[in-house]
């Protein structure tokens, strides 16, 4: 049974009106910036002509005091919300976004660690509260490419698909996975479709899509809130019979290491063996008999 979520807290992050001041000061600077956010304001409105409305991102973040501002700076514009939810930080990420002048970003923050899915469904509950339509995710350490986000959410926009997930291995650049990630990304992936009846090439990478009609008829207090969560969810979705769909996205890896090592393998492997466990027995009827879910899919 899940247990309530301990307390959060959400404040919106205050603009910084430094910039805007420094440009008027230099004079005719603004002029520049004005036709700037013109030009951004018709890329908006274009965006939401072709389904793209009501995008929201949910941003988890702990410990990411280099990367998390990078990453705030390069969602798009069309973006109408930035959910960055703060799972008890220990470093300057909760003030790095406090400080951040993007009015879209609203920071949440768990008053104790709580782990990378239980952010994500504070993410997700916010973004369902505020009417948001497309729910994403991208990761607050920067390694979610912005470029590839329209790709992402595109599916999902024009009601093609429940839930996109990014799938790296399809990528052109997919050699820049670190090669033990490869090679565990693929046997959890395996793993997964052969416990969900799912076909997924990438199931552990955590730039994903979910539709909100999708995420009301899902139990998202069960969602897996710690480490292992992509493949708990996958298999909710499944026995839900909601539409599944990959696109890819870029790797991003700079100088540091994988950190996945063959236990976290093991222990992702056994978590997503014990939901599938538990969802079989779900569908068992008075007699025993195993039911299967009728395929159905929340797209508009």
């Amino acid at each position: 049974m899940a247990q309530p979520s301990p307390p959060s807290r959400t404040t919106k992050a205050k603009p910084n009106k430094s910039l805007r001041e420094a440009n008027i000061a230099q004079g005719g600077v603004i002029v520049g910036r004005e036709v700037s956010e013109q030009v951004e304001a018709s890329k908006r409105a274009n965006f939401k002509q072709n389904g793209f409305e009501k995008v929201a991102v949910i941003v988890p973040a702990f410990c990411v005091e280099r990367e998390i501002v990078a990453t705030l700076d390069g969602i798009p514009s069309w973006v109408e919300h930035i959910f960055v939810v703060d799972d008890a930080s220990t470093d300057r990420t909760r003030s790095l976004v406090e400080a951040h002048s993007d009015p879209r970003v609203r920071l949440i923050s768990h008053l104790v660690n709580q782990g990378v899915g239980a952010a994500i469904r504070s993410g997700y509950d916010a973004a369902l509260a505020e009417g948001s339509q497309v729910l994403v995710v991208m990761a607050g350490d920067n390694q979610m490419c912005p470029s590839d986000l329209r790709r992402v959410v595109a599916p999902v926009a024009t009601g093609q698909a429940d839930y996109v997930k990014g799938n790296r291995l399809i990528h052109p650049a997919w050699r820049k996975m670190p090669l033990l990630r490869r090679m565990g990304t693929r046997f959890l992936a395996t793993w997964t479709n052969l416990l969900g009846g799912l076909s997924i090439g990438d199931s552990q990478c955590g730039y994903t899509a979910l539709s909100a009609k999708a995420a009301r008829s899902l139990p998202l207090a069960e969602l897996w809130p710690r480490y292992g969560y992509p493949g708990h969810f996958l298999l909710t979705l499944a026995a839900h019979g909601a539409l599944i769909d990959e696109v890819p996205v870029r790797p991003v890896y700079r100088s540091e290491k994988s950190g996945l090592r063959p236990y976290h393998v093991l222990y992702i492997a056994a978590l997503v063996l014990a939901r599938a466990l538990v969802l079989v027995f779900r569908k068992r009827g008075p007699k025993g008999a195993l039911q299967h879910a009728s395929k159905r899919s929340w797209v508009t």
